[in-house]
């Protein structure tokens, strides 16, 4: 007997990170993937170990055991142990059993760490330096200086530390960490992150040490939104910070941030988000973060009485440089400017290499496009300035700004001297963005739909820096809710945003009032009118929800129900009918193309869209009830459902179907959330296919109907219309922003009109995430990677390829928490068509073959035969009136279909 192939594990997890450190949650959750190659692989029982020191593992001295736990369960399984302890190292193994039988070796150990759990756990002050000697107003970034003994050698050594506005810290020297734009944006006054840093490496036993931080202004205190506000959360930049130190003897110190430190001013004069940084080498304090710095002239620093009860550890993945790009091309305008291309509207900032005379003032000015004459075009900045300057120290240096962050493809270079040429490998760009994992890829033979995708990604890039912006360049940057909602399932595809969002709700539930209005951007920073629009607020229970579609992360709703509920129960307290939602402000189907002239909104009724999306959200709380079981309220807010989608029949629909709504947006919305059915959603089906082909083939949807339009043309047999809609290339269209030479998506559908003029200077970014919410219906329908609702996370794969999207061939592969899903389908030249699947172990699929026959059906793993058994990896195959249902187990899979059963028609259904 042949022995079988080994069962192992890969990607050991704990809270979605690989040995994480610094972590506030008293529950950890553990993950991890199965490496089997072996067809049909299911867990069906695991271990879990946990011990306070790798050799006490080893050794099975054991703070936690779950013993043989029969499961399936491979993500997110809970810590149930004693209760952890702050700072304190957690050192744990894994092994699992499948349904072969076979046994795995325990997994490499990992480990994860506490961070300061309570608030005794601080023993450092707020500080800031003296008002008397330094005015806190200043434009300057401030600096800090500690020096310390360190006696001993060092066994670990831990930094934790926050800030009110940035910091940045130095040990010995060296940068701590590569975190950019810390402590991050939260809602400041609820909730404020605090980051751990492992600093054991760069502590010299023996010697005088010292920690230097700098100080900038920040979301906290520094200019934010679009009305010119300043000092939103407070006036007073401060540190917070406290080193532990264990030594190898067994004791440890705490040093902690106190009025023994001291401060100063340094070279950056100015640091803003929206306006850049100002920076003067000549006043570079050289060593200012070494044991030996002479502080003499420093000044003092002074305690500020500021709470700690808002702290919370480090949420989500922090905010790094995740690329570096050279420039393309150096111009010289018709305006006589000189320009950098960089070839990609990018988000972060330039690194610029230097080497001319002391007091040169280099200005570098970022702008996102140039005007039809070729110059240099800020006016989309609005207030804006995204300048940064630099005063040359003399000889060879190097310089990037800290504390701020542009949205730019190009770069205005104004002082350089003219005896001296300026070159290209001067400078480079550096990408910063949330370092979330990457997780999804699209491709196919149509060469404008990958640049779409590329912009798609590109978009979510530059605008997921640590909150979900709706722009990254002018003066806003904010985290509207609305743009959240709509593009979500696209991002989940795209990148691993579990802790992203987990972060980002809990800050959303942190400002949400308490009749449960949910306000337009989150952290709430505009004033008290902005809350509560229809498709905006509802960002409260649709998020929650796809995170745990995605991930099958209960936490996020069982965190979040309350905000659901509450949100829900705000729209039910509105006007006179509680099944209607016919009152208040709303965006409506924003930047819709049937809105009147002058206006921003749509031309579909909001008293409906805010309907549907009361029904919506209403349906989504069932189901999240329902899966927490939460039986008296999922049967509560049922009945609630029923009533709205009831009293929207009696107020939106004709008796013979017909709604009163004359536009796409209105016809895509009851579509989409399953507000008709039967003989009502064929004929809105039909009246949507007619108001498309009226526009010959064009969208004139906003915001509201764009990220559902193909979606509901695809499902309801209007599959051809859908493929005729993304594959346009004239405007209104999403390939039109690609063939106008787009990087990433743009705000308006004519950010650049085809004459080169521009929409408006008002309110048209070229980084703007929202349209791109179409990405998710090329993994979803286009490449056909899909999941069975009812086991999130992809547990039950459903594979549902469109070899009719007038494609050669379209290809998807999702790294989710089980493991790489794929799916590919091309034609070949003999008409037959070739599809490829990829089920990762412990998860089942089930694969739809459009207008294939059994008889048609070959698997290449079986010499050309279509095998149904456990071996073969095929579960069954049942020929259906439209296709070939295939139930497969874990593996890799190779079909063929004949040209002449390769007929396309309509899916059935699975």
């Amino acid at each position: 007997m042949m022995n079988q192939p080994e069962l192992a594990m890969k990607q050991i997890r704990c809270e979605y990170e690989q040995n994480p450190i610094g972590l506030g949650c008293g529950k950890p959750r553990f993950s991890w993937k199965l490496d089997s190659d072996a067809p049909y692989v299911l867990q069906t029982a695991y271990q879990i170990q946990l011990a306070a020191s790798a050799a006490a593992l080893e050794e099975d001295r054991l703070l936690w055991d779950t013993g043989r736990i029969d499961s399936e369960q491979s993500i997110l399984a809970e810590y149930e142990g004693p209760e952890l302890q702050s700072g304190q190292r957690y050192y744990y193994r894994i092994r699992i059993w499948d349904n072969k039988g076979r046994e795995s070796k325990w997994s490499e150990t990992a480990y994860f760490e506490m961070g300061l759990l309570a608030i005794s756990d601080w023993q450092a002050s707020w500080i800031t330096p003296d008002p008397n000697a330094i005015d806190p107003d200043s434009e300057e970034a401030f600096m800090l200086h500690k020096a310390f003994p360190v006696a001993s050698a060092v066994a670990k050594a831990t930094i934790y530390a926050t800030s009110l506005g940035f910091y940045e810290l130095e040990l010995n020297g060296e940068r701590v960490g590569d975190l950019q734009y810390a402590p991050g944006w939260t809602s400041y006054r609820h909730r404020l992150q605090v980051q751990a840093y492992e600093v054991t490496r760069q502590l010299r036993a023996g010697e005088k040490n010292a920690i230097g931080a700098m100080l900038a202004n920040g979301w906290y205190k520094g200019n934010i939104g679009f009305n010119n506000q300043v000092k939103v959360y407070g006036d007073t930049r401060a540190l917070l910070l406290q080193l532990h130190i264990e030594y190898t003897d067994g004791s440890s110190e705490i040093l902690a941030s106190d009025d023994t430190w001291q401060a100063a001013k340094g070279p950056i004069q100015m640091a803003e988000i929206y306006h850049g940084e100002r920076y003067d080498a000549r006043l570079e304090l050289s060593g200012w973060s070494q044991g030996d710095f002479d502080s003499s002239s420093w000044k003092d620093t002074a305690i500020l009485q500021h709470p700690f009860d808002m702290l919370v550890m480090q949420e989500n993945e922090p905010v790094r440089i995740t690329e570096r790009i050279a420039p393309i091309e150096l111009l010289q305008t018709p305006a006589g400017d000189t320009v950098i291309d960089m070839g990609q509207n990018m988000v972060g900032r330039l690194h610029l290499r230097l080497d001319l005379p002391a007091g040169t003032v280099i200005k570098l000015e970022h702008a996102e496009v140039l005007d039809r004459e070729g110059n240099f075009y800020t006016g989309n900045l609005r207030s804006a300035k995204q300048t940064v300057e630099y005063i040359c120290r003399g000889g060879g240096e190097s310089y990037e700004p800290r504390f701020s962050f542009q949205g730019f493809r190009y770069v205005r270079v104004s002082g350089w001297p003219q005896d001296t040429p300026l070159a290209l490998d001067r400078f480079t760009g550096h990408v910063i963005h949330s370092d979330m994992p990457t997780t999804g890829s699209f491709e196919c033979s149509h060469p404008l739909l990958n640049k779409l995708q590329e912009n798609i990604v590109w978009g979510q890039r530059g605008n997921f820096l640590d909150i979900p912006t709706d722009c990254p360049q002018r003066d806003e940057r904010l985290g509207w809710t609305g743009d959240a909602q709509v593009f979500i399932r696209t991002a989940a595809f795209n990148y691993g945003v579990a802790p992203f969002f987990a972060k980002w709700l809990r800050d959303l539930k942190a400002d949400q009032r308490e009749d449960g209005g949910v306000p337009f951007v989150v952290p709430h920073i505009l004033d008290d009118n902005s809350f509560s629009s229809a498709a905006w607020g509802d960002a409260a229970v649709i998020c929650p929800w796809v995170v745990y579609q995605c991930y099958g992360d209960k936490r996020v709703l069982e965190e979040q129900y309350g905000s659901m509920k509450g949100w829900v129960d705000y729209i039910r307290e509105q006007g006179s009918d509680p099944y209607l939602w016919n009152t208040g402000f709303h965006f409506g189907d924003w930047l819709g193309l049937d809105a009147k002239d002058g206006s921003y909104i749509g031309a579909t009724p909001r008293d409906l869209i805010a309907t549907c999306f009361y029904a919506y959200s209403t349906g989504l709380f069932v189901k999240t009830a329902e899966v927490l079981g939460r039986t008296n309220d999922a049967a509560e807010y049922g009945e609630l459902y029923r009533n709205i989608v009831a009293a929207f029949t009696r107020e939106f629909l004709t008796p013979s179907g017909r709604l009163a709504a004359h536009t796409q947006t209105g016809q895509v919305l009851p579509l989409m959330f399953g507000l008709v059915e039967g003989d009502v959603r064929e004929r809105l089906a039909r009246t949507l296919a007619e108001y498309v082909e009226e526009q010959k083939n064009h969208l004139t949807t906003g915001f509201v109907g764009t990220p559902y339009l193909t979606h509901v043309l695809t499902e309801n047999g209007l599959h051809d219309i859908a493929v005729k809609l993304v594959q346009q290339e004239e405007y209104p269209s999403w390939l039109y922003s690609v063939r106008q030479g787009a990087t990433t998506i743009w705000e308006h559908w004519d950010g650049i009109k085809p004459d080169g003029s521009f929409w408006s200077d008002d309110m048209n970014s070229y980084n703007h995430y929202a349209y791109g919410a179409v990405g998710d219906w090329l993994y979803r329908a286009v490449a056909g990677l899909d999941m069975d609702e009812a086991q999130p996370a992809y547990k039950r794969i459903l594979f549902r390829p469109r070899p009719d999207s007038q494609l050669e061939f379209a290809k998807a592969s999702y790294e989710s928490v089980y493991g790489t899903i794929r799916s590919e389908w091309r034609k070949e030249k003999d008409g037959s068509v070739h599809y490829e699947f990829e089920v990762p172990p412990n998860t089942t699929a089930t694969a739809i073959l459009r207008g294939a026959a059994l008889t048609g059906v070959k698997l290449a793993q079986q010499s050309g035969r279509l095998t149904v058994d456990a071996g073969s990896g095929v579960l069954s195959a049942t020929e259906q009136e439209g296709g070939v249902i295939l139930a497969l187990g874990s593996g890799r899979y190779s079909f063929q279909v004949d040209a002449a059963t390769a007929e396309l028609v309509d899916t059935p259904t699975a």
